[in-house]
């Protein structure tokens, strides 16, 4: 025996119809869903105005983004990179750049401050 008695074969028909009906159903109409509109808050009415396409706030912020853009990448930034290079890379001012700190002796003079480094304390100390 082989196939389906006809009592499955009906209950396979009745099964496949009211799965495409059930899903016929669950498309909405144009005029679904229906919801009861709420008036907006002060909140949202702020955020409506203020992101409404070409009102006064958005294009003042607009504005200062884009010049602040600008100030940083094109004037702030490469003013510091100017600065660094020139104090620490070009400056001819003594200890610009200390590579090395040079060695002070006693009666040597430091050069920043005009001090002369006294000598040693004299020890009689035969440790």
């Amino acid at each position: 025996m082989s196939g389906y008695t006809p009592d499955e074969k009906l209950r396979v028909e009745q099964l496949t119809k009211l799965r495409r009906q059930w899903l016929k159903d669950q498309e909405l109409s144009p005029r679904e869903p229906v919801v009861q509109a709420k008036p907006p808050g002060t909140i949202a009415k702020f955020w409506a105005g203020f992101l409404e396409p070409k009102s006064l706030w958005r294009l003042y912020t607009y504005k200062a983004y884009k010049g602040s853009v600008f100030t940083l990448t094109r004037v702030l930034i490469p003013a510091w990179v100017v600065h660094y290079y020139v104090k620490y890379h070009v400056a001819k001012r003594p200890y610009g750049i200390v590579e090395l700190k040079p060695r002070l002796f006693p009666g040597d003079m430091i050069l920043e401050t005009g001090q002369v480094v006294p000598g040693l304390p004299e020890s009689h100390d035969h440790h």
